[in-house]
């Protein structure tokens, strides 16, 4: 969807007039005619209309001698949210109406809500239709344009940073959604070269036998059993200069999981193709960084394998040493996520030397028990960083719940014949998991690790997404970025 600022409506598009809660009377009525005043009271009270954020009512009226279509939407108690839910709203009204643009009415608000609105709109629009041949006319989208009046100052620089926040979003949808015989480790790397190309990143890859000189036995064990190649996809972005990154993000790209040897229930296993949503993030949050040119020295790592089950697959109860030196007892090889973030993690240490490290990975079934679809699941080693992943998580509604790690955890994954096993008892088993890549993480490196097993795919709309991936975990990475590592 294309956004642009201008200082007076067209005639032709639809009119859309915030209001926000209880705030029907002291809407912007003049800027679509003060004859739609009685006629939107009227469709509002109809509707039960009081400005709840996110709530919309459709009403025609008389405006400049023409019959004008307006869109009241709700910003309830404006806060960038709300705001969000409001731009969402609109998008969703009116993406397949038939309508292909409007006019926002914005005045009288802050240039980071006209910004979140914008943003929740255009990205509120994305759709994956490349398969669907059959597509009924009166499914297509046609809303494609929307045009912001009456902005106050700044809101077009504060537009561009999300524009690049969005463009980050988006390919993480992408490569969430694309079917795992058209995205697997090779692919991957390709379609994100092709997509980060002129942003500025630096782009390398290590394939199977860099890394099996490297001793990254973990990580490769996953991959085994399939015909598709692992890959270890690194971009570096150096927004402050010379140096070792401040920040390493890392992401499980299992760009499918049969759950191997140990494999998993034919129901929902087509569901495994989100599998490699961290890594999805990763790369998302440095499309991002690199796309606004943040002033921060990032790294972005993804382990990129396919998870399947053949002669050569590993087996449970095998034993294989990491890069780290570690040895793993593989007692179920569904519990492969980890495997493939532990040699990630080292690498990206003896590599780079971060001093903060974030991994993120759809870990364990266990989360989405206890958490459901409505946050992801925080751990780390240090409660400042913590702390500032909680809030870049409120800030940008991709929200995050603490979990604990203790030693008594930890003692759960000792093994009788190696390091540790790959699996602790059923209970707790998010936090287990945790446990195993802590492990892996160097003394004095803060680190934590976010489970987003619930919160990369989903079965209902949201305000930034329809039906499907979501794009979690790139506004949540680039909101922390900005605000702890960006001078």
């Amino acid at each position: 969807m294309q956004i642009t600022f201008a200082p007076t409506a067209s005639d032709a598009a639809i009119l859309i007039l915030p209001v926000e809660k209880d705030g029907l009377a002291r809407a912007d009525w003049a800027s679509v005619g003060e004859d739609a005043r009685a006629i939107g009271e009227a469709a509002a009270g109809a509707a039960r209309f009081a400005g709840e954020a996110g709530k919309t009512v459709e009403l025609f009226a008389q405006h400049a001698g023409a019959v004008r279509h307006v869109l009241l939407v709700g910003t309830g108690g404006g806060s960038e949210a709300d705001w969000t839910k409001a731009g969402g709203a609109v998008t969703a009204k009116l993406l397949t109406s038939g309508a292909t643009a409007a006019t926002a009415m914005l005045s009288g608000t802050s240039a980071e809500n006209v910004a979140w609105f914008a943003a929740a709109a255009q990205q509120r629009a994305w759709r994956f239709d490349e398969y669907r041949t059959k597509l009924a006319d009166t499914a297509r989208p046609t809303f494609a344009a929307l045009t912001i009046v009456g902005a106050p100052d700044g809101s077009e620089a504060a537009w561009a940073r999300q524009e690049a926040i969005g463009a980050g979003v988006a390919l993480t949808k992408q490569l969430v959604t694309l079917p795992p015989n058209i995205l697997y480790p090779e692919s991957f790397v390709e379609r994100v070269r092709a997509d980060v190309d002129g942003l500025g990143l630096e782009i390398s890859v290590l394939g199977e036998d860099e890394m099996r000189d490297l001793g990254m036995g973990s990580l490769l064990a996953v991959s085994l059993g399939s015909r598709r190649e692992a890959q270890l996809l690194v971009l570096r972005w150096q927004g402050a200069g010379e140096g070792d990154p401040a920040v390493a993000l890392v992401g499980k790209g299992v760009t499918f999981d049969t759950g191997g040897i140990s494999i998993k229930p034919a129901a929902g296993m087509e569901d495994m193709k989100w599998d490699m949503g961290g890594a999805g993030a990763v790369v998302g949050a440095m499309k991002a960084i690199a796309g606004r040119k943040a002033k921060a020295n990032v790294v972005g790592v993804c382990g990129l394998v396919e998870n399947m089950p053949d002669g050569n697959a590993t087996r449970p109860g095998d034993v294989v040493t990491s890069m780290s030196g570690q040895t793993i007892e593989v007692l179920n090889t569904d519990a492969e996520g980890r495997l493939v973030l532990a040699d990630a993690i080292t690498w990206v240490q003896r590599t780079h030397r971060p001093g903060t490290i974030v991994d993120l990975a759809t870990l364990t079934g266990a989360m989405i028990v206890a958490l459901g679809n409505e946050y992801g699941g925080l751990f780390s080693n240090d409660d400042g960083l913590a702390d500032q992943l909680l809030a870049a998580g409120l800030a940008t509604q991709d929200k995050l719940w603490r979990f604990p790690l203790t030693d008594t955890y930890n003692k759960l994954i000792d093994s009788p014949i190696a390091d540790m096993k790959n699996v602790g008892p059923r209970g707790a088993g998010s936090i287990t998991a945790a446990q195993f890549i802590q492990r892996f993480v160097d003394d004095g490196v803060k680190w934590a690790h976010l489970d987003i097993a619930g919160m990369v795919w989903s079965d209902k709309p949201g305000d930034t997404h329809e039906k499907g991936a979501t794009g979690y975990g790139v506004r949540l990475l680039d909101c922390f970025v900005a605000d702890n590592f960006e001078g």
